[in-house]
């Protein structure tokens, strides 16, 4: 299993009450659904992270399958809310 370390940010970092979390996983898929499990599925940190935008070693996930993106030792995942302003 690869340490990767999941950053939260804006309402996400509110519901999580943490700014970062270090789990151990070898997909985004597993890394996900081991915060979301962690959190509860029906809480609102669940909630604001099915909206998340999500970024992987400073590349965007956009649309490929989170079960398709590998993490390695060391990987920074940034998951970021959708936020207003200008």
């Amino acid at each position: 299993m690869a340490r990767v370390t999941l950053r939260y940010w804006a309402a996400l970092r509110s519901a999580a009450g943490v700014a970062e979390q270090v789990v151990e996983a070898d997909t985004l898929a597993t890394a996900l659904a081991d915060v979301r499990s962690a959190y509860g599925a029906d809480s609102r940190f669940a909630a604001v992270l099915g909206i998340c935008a999500v970024v992987v070693d400073e590349t965007p996930a956009g649309s490929r399958r989170h079960d398709e993106i590998v993490l390695r030792d060391g990987s920074i995942v940034e998951l970021l809310p959708p936020f207003a302003g200008g």
